[in-house]
């Protein structure tokens, strides 16, 4: 299994950009463009509370478990 971030989703859906989102969450780009890309390797809570917060959204429609394919 593993965990995809899917927030670049959430955000084409409501028409925000990742620089939006930076500034309503006071979260730098970078660090939202890592998460949007799927490459952030840590998480931090506070970061989801307040993306959750400002794009009324739950965990679950930002993390993604995923069953991966067998090889």
């Amino acid at each position: 299994m593993k965990i995809r971030v899917t927030l670049q989703e959430l955000l084409d859906e409501r028409d925000l950009s990742q620089h939006q989102l930076s500034k309503l969450t006071d979260i730098p780009q970078p660090a939202i463009n890592l998460m949007c890309l799927n490459k952030t390797v840590r998480f931090p809570l506070d970061r989801l509370a307040k993306i959750c917060e400002v794009l009324e959204c739950e965990i679950t429609d930002i993390l993604k478990l995923e069953k991966e394919p067998s090889e």
